[in-house]
C-alpha cells in the first residue's frame, strides 16, 4: 500500500481509437483529474480521435509524441488490448499502468469506467498497491523483429491465413525438443493465460506464478497438449512451412517472418507495473468475468 498523496500527480493517458463507444465516459476522467488539480498528457492519436469523434474541449493537456514521456501513472482507457498497447509504450519506464475498462471482458483492466472518481480518491489516499507482472521477450536469429519485442500476454508464431499447417520445433534450454504439427504455437506469460492461450485450451495461471505456458494452436494430433514450464526456460522456435513464411504476433502486433527466421523467447529482465485497488483479487475477478458458479437457467 502507498502513502497518502500530499502532492499533485501527472497522468499519461492512452486510449482506444477504434470504437467511439469505448470513449463515452472519457469526459468524466478529464473532469476528475481537474477536480483533484492533477495534470495530464494525452497520446496524440487518442487526442485527435477525441477531438474528431467526441468534439471534446481538451485544454491545457500536454501531447505525447512517441514514447518519450514522463508521468506518475499511465492510464489505459479501453479494453485489455488498449492496456497491452499502453504497456508497449511505457516500455522500461518505471510508470505503473491504471487500466480503466471501457471494453467488455477486461482481465487486465479491472477498474470499471463508472468507478473513475472512486479509484482517483483511492489513489490520492494511498489506498492502492502496485502489482508486478512478468514479461516475455522475443529475439530473432537470421531475421529481425520490427515491432516492440516484449509481451505482457503472449508471443504467438502462426501460419498465414491462406497457408496450410506448419511444423514447429520448440527447443527448451538448448536441449529437449518438442515438435508440433499445428496452425501455430503460443508462448504465454502468466497474464496471457486468460487471453489467446485460454481460447485454444491453455490453462489459467495465477499472475504471480513464475511460469510460462506453451500452447499449440489447432494441433493435428490429439496428444499435443499445453505444457507449463519454469519461467527460467529459454524457448527456441524453428518453423517449417509450405508457404516458407509465417506470422509472429507479439501482444497482437503482427508481422511476417521468413521461414529461416528462428525465434527465441525468454522472460524479460524487467516487469510491468499495474495499479490495483487494495481489495483486488485475481480469483474474484475470474469468478466475475467467467461467471463461475452462476446458474443461468431460467
Amino acid at each position: 500500500m502507498h502513502t497518502k498523496r500530499e502532492w499533485l500527480m501527472k497522468f499519461a493517458i492512452f486510449g482506444n481509437i477504434h470504437q467511439t463507444k469505448k470513449s463515452e465516459s472519457i469526459d468524466e476522467l478529464f473532469g476528475t483529474i481537474k477536480k483533484w488539480g492533477d495534470s495530464y498528457a494525452i497520446d496524440r492519436p487518442f487526442y485527435e480521435f477525441l477531438c474528431e469523434n467526441r468534439h471534446l474541449p481538451i485544454e491545457g493537456a500536454e501531447i505525447i509524441e512517441g514514447d518519450d514521456f514522463a508521468a506518475d501513472i499511465a492510464i489505459s482507457f479501453g479494453g485489455d488490448g488498449t492496456l497491452l498497447r499502453t504497456a508497449s509504450r511505457v516500455g522500461r519506464k518505471p510508470i505503473p499502468i491504471l487500466g480503466i475498462n471501457a471494453g467488455r471482458l477486461g482481465f487486465l483492466t479491472s477498474t470499471a469506467n463508472n468507478d473513475i472518481e472512486h479509484i482517483f480518491e483511492r489513489i490520492h489516499e494511498g489506498e492502492y498497491y502496485i502489482e508486478e507482472r512478468s514479461l516475455i521477450e522475443a529475439t530473432a536469429e537470421n531475421g529481425t523483429i520490427a515491432s516492440y519485442p516484449v509481451a505482457l500476454n503472449e508471443i504467438a508464431v502462426m501460419k498465414h491465413a491462406s497457408s496450410s499447417m506448419m511444423t514447429l520445433e520448440a527447443t527448451l534450454n538448448g536441449k529437449e525438443k518438442i515438435t508440433y504439427q499445428a496452425d501455430g504455437l503460443i508462448v504465454a506469460a502468466p497474464s496471457g493465460s486468460t487471453g489467446y492461450s485460454l481460447s485454444v485450451g491453455g490453462p489459467i495461471i495465477a499472475p504471480d506464478a513464475n511460469v510460462i505456458v506453451l500452447t499449440p494452436i489447432a494441433p493435428h494430433s490429439l496428444s499435443a497438449r499445453p505444457i507449463v514450464l519454469s519461467d527460467s526456460t529459454t524457448i527456441e522456435i524453428k518453423v517449417n512451412s509450405r508457404s516458407h513464411n509465417y506470422l509472429i504476433a507479439i501482444d497482437g502486433r503482427n508481422e511476417s517472418c521468413d521461414e529461416g527466421t528462428i525465434i527465441t523467447v525468454k522472460k524479460a529482465d524487467y516487469k510491468q507495473l499495474i495499479v490495483r485497488r487494495r481489495e483486488h483479487s485475481f480469483i474474484l475477478n475470474l469468478r466475475e468475468k467467467l461467471m463461475w458458479g452462476a446458474d443461468q437457467r431460467e
